[in-house]
């Protein structure tokens, strides 16, 4: 059974080897995740030490999914820092591990983010994903509004280029 927990900044530092191994999946995946190929392991725990970081100081929500011991995915949600913004986040790098894909995680790992992010106020949410990919077909059907694309936005590991959708999600009615 997969369970959903949110991380402390201690338990992200102590994540950061199966967080790495994640991303390495999805990168060997092809998946459009800021990393191009060939995977460098040191530039990878950079990336997730600052996420942990990230926690650390209040400004990033880490949530994993785990089975058992083992971490099969994860998505993170940064807070804005402008004082005009602070009811907002941006969703970044929802990762399933491909041989746990269609199991209902990336669901469960979106439900429980959005959760804790209520409870920090912070309840617009926005979140980019690669034109076409099989991600991008989950976010609808999870209430997320579709706003446009960029073409050639990014690059894929393989070094294509990569639109990129954007969407955006209230997590309740800001007229309340």
């Amino acid at each position: 059974m997969t369970s959903i927990r949110i991380l402390s900044a201690e338990q992200a530092v102590a994540a950061i080897p199966a967080l790495c191994e994640l991303l390495r999946d999805s990168i060997e995946d092809n998946a459009s995740m800021g990393f191009m190929a060939p995977y460098e392991p040191a530039e990878a725990r950079a990336f997730w030490q600052g996420v942990a970081d990230g926690v650390a100081d209040g400004f990033t929500v880490l949530a994993v999914a785990a089975d058992g011991d083992d971490i099969v995915g994860t998505v993170q949600a940064g807070f804005a820092r402008k004082t005009n913004q602070p009811h907002r986040g941006d969703v970044m790098k929802l990762i399933v591990r491909r041989d746990m894909r269609g199991r209902g995680i990336a669901r469960q790992l979106m439900a429980r983010l959005e959760a804790e992010c209520l409870k920090r106020d912070r309840w617009l949410m926005v979140l980019d994903t690669a034109t076409g990919s099989a991600a991008e077909a989950i976010y609808p059907r999870l209430g997320w509004q579709r706003v446009g694309v960029v073409p050639e936005y990014a690059l894929y590991p393989d070094g294509g280029y990569c639109g990129t959708t954007f969407f955006y999600k209230r997590l309740v009615d800001s007229r309340m």
